[in-house]
């Protein structure tokens, strides 16, 4: 990945005198160390060298670098992203114009592989509903955000005066979002995009996805250590979005199957036996369920749906009739999530990545926003 992401690095539409970019690596990395030290790096690029130590995960690497940034705006890029060249510009734009509690500017993350695969394009589906339609909302209505891991923009001062990432958090990005809000700041986001590539295989795509939830189990569960505290700190309404987007989201994928088979196990009494074994209440609970599942894998399809431009509907094709399937592996993951919380609490585990299949010109990246 280091070629392609100093080369990203280098078509950034910004004074090569005025960034400071940190390559943060683990020192023990020596295949990526080599590969950075083969490429002819400009004078605006650092490599850290992160000692090996516990906890092993991204924030941990992250705060060991805060220390040392020297610019009044931070932005953090992971090693696939192919970033739009004038994302730079565009968030110092809205910094400067906007209001002084705005801590981090979140950018769209667009995935371009969707046609690889039906995890691919259902990854693709999520996103563009995530970052170009709910996020956007919520930052305009000033409501607590879940920060995507990457392309985050950051008011230096700001990060370094709340304390930076949690180091034992796997999922670092939602919980700075919450405590940025917690201590008085808003997150807004910006639209010129980064460009990513989603995991192809159900056995990345589920490593991925475990350690995403067992962060999110650790954000709520930090969060509501003192429940009380938390609404006078956040506020009620604002605690309530969190509950929903962080809670709600662990409860609905853990109790997914469960609803699957409650619904399967009603219908084979009403349908399978006599008719008078499933009641009145049954037949509502069994109306009720069937409402709540299908109304969620629609408003799922349509977000993304209206958040991707025409081409990427069109690469997503039909794969979104799998949606289904999608929520059954994210129930999977959440399930080996709260294993691992208690097993293996602070494992990173690493999403493999390859280089991208297609380059995108910077007229194409600047206008697909």
């Amino acid at each position: 990945m280091v070629p392609q992401l100093v080369e990203t690095l280098d078509r950034l539409a910004w004074p090569a005198a005025c960034l400071d970019i940190k390559l943060i690596c683990e020192a023990d990395d020596e295949a990526t160390l080599s590969a950075l030290a083969a490429l002819p790096l400009g004078r605006q690029y650092e490599i850290v060298a992160v000692p090996p130590g516990h906890p092993r995960t991204k924030p941990k690497a992250l705060s060991y670098a805060l220390g040392a940034a020297r610019g009044t705006y931070l932005v953090i890029y992971d090693a696939e992203d192919r970033v739009d060249p004038l994302q730079l510009e565009e968030a110092w734009r809205t910094f400067e114009a906007g209001p002084a509690d705005i801590a981090c500017l979140q950018a769209p993350l667009v995935i371009t592989n969707a046609r690889e695969s039906w995890l691919s394009a259902l990854f693709a589906f999520e996103y563009a509903g995530l970052f170009r339609v709910l996020l956007p909302r919520l930052a305009a209505a000033r409501l607590p955000m879940p920060l995507g891991g990457t392309s985050n923009h950051f008011r230096t001062r700001v990060l370094q005066e709340v304390g930076g990432w949690d180091p034992y958090n796997v999922t670092e990005d939602a919980d700075l979002g919450m405590r940025l809000y917690r201590l008085g700041y808003r997150c807004g986001t910006i639209e010129r995009p980064t460009y990513e590539e989603a995991p192809t295989t159900t056995s990345a795509w589920l490593g991925q996805r475990t350690r995403w939830f067992k962060g999110w189990l650790q954000t709520w569960l930090v969060l509501m250590r003192r429940p009380s505290r938390l609404v006078r700190d956040m506020g009620l309404w604002p605690c309530v979005v969190f509950q929903v987007l962080i809670g709600g989201l662990i409860l609905s994928s853990l109790a997914h199957p469960l609803l699957i088979a409650y619904i399967g196990m009603l219908s084979w009494q009403l349908f399978g036996q006599s008719a008078h074994i499933a009641g009145p209440f049954e037949i509502t609970l069994i109306v009720v369920d069937v409402v709540n599942i299908f109304g969620s894998y629609a408003i799922f399809v349509a977000l993304g749906r209206a958040g991707m431009t025409p081409g990427e509907r069109h690469a997503s094709g039909r794969r979104w009739a799998l949606t289904p399937f999608y929520w059954l592996l994210m129930s999977l993951a959440a399930w080996r999530a709260v294993r691992e919380l208690r097993s293996n609490p602070f494992f990173w585990n690493k999403t493999a990545h390859r280089p991208a299949q297609t380059r995108l010109r910077p007229e194409a990246a600047a206008g697909a926003g």
